[in-house]
């Protein structure tokens, strides 16, 4: 397996090259910001590149936006991110990249096996995510869904308000009384965050909810 890294602390470079190596890997190069490694995958075209998330010179997502660079340039090439913490909109942004990308928090990886099993599956074009990566993206997911809140019910009245049905038209469709349509609707409205207002119409905006969702 030929690797290359990049990690901007020295101390933990050298400890994540030995790591790599007694997990088997072959280390091409070790550098310490994400231009140096676009240009020595540029050099060394390894089949993996391990790369901390927050490198210099702002410390925020030059490590993910270098990876970017070269998983556009190199689709073929592996990317395995390795992060102090989760951050989720960059995991997103990891995954949307396509196959062959992994993303393990820096505690993980002092198991050999499960380092060497990490880099394999990403080398060979799979994904590996910590428990902890996919426990916040689906966190993430549920806070940006609204719609999951919403009881199968619910979510057919809405379904129905969205083809522009009347309540009483619903109460038909769904053979129930005016008065548990209203409730449902209520509850909808609730689940969706829309409080009465008189600048917006809630039956409008929970539809439009529906659609985007």
């Amino acid at each position: 397996m030929r690797v290359v890294l990049a990690e901007d602390s020295m101390l933990l470079r050298e400890g994540l090259v030995r790591l790599l190596e007694e997990a088997g890997a072959t280390v091409l190069a070790a550098v310490g910001d994400g231009a140096a490694l676009v240009e020595v995958v540029a050099e060394h075209r390894p089949e993996v590149a391990v790369v901390d998330v927050r490198m210099p010179p702002s410390f925020t997502d030059e490590g993910l936006r270098a990876a970017l660079e070269i998983r556009s340039q190199y689709p073929e090439i592996g990317i395995l991110v390795l992060s102090q913490y989760v951050e989720e909109s960059y995991a997103t942004d990891l995954l949307e990249a396509g196959g062959g990308v992994g993303y393990l928090l820096k505690d993980r990886v002092s198991k050999l096996a499960d380092l060497s099993d990490a880099l394999t599956r990403v080398a060979a074009g799979g994904t590996v995510l910590d428990p902890e990566v996919v426990s916040a993206l689906l966190t993430r997911r549920r806070r940006r869904d609204p719609l999951a809140e919403l009881s199968p019910r619910e979510r057919e009245v809405l379904e129905l308000m969205a083809q522009g049905r009347t309540n009483t038209a619903i109460g038909r469709l769904m053979v129930i009384t005016q008065g548990a349509v209203e409730k449902h609707i209520s509850s909808i409205f609730t689940k969706l965050g829309l409080p009465p207002s008189s600048d917006d119409h809630r039956r409008v905006m929970a539809v439009l909810t529906w659609l985007e969702g």
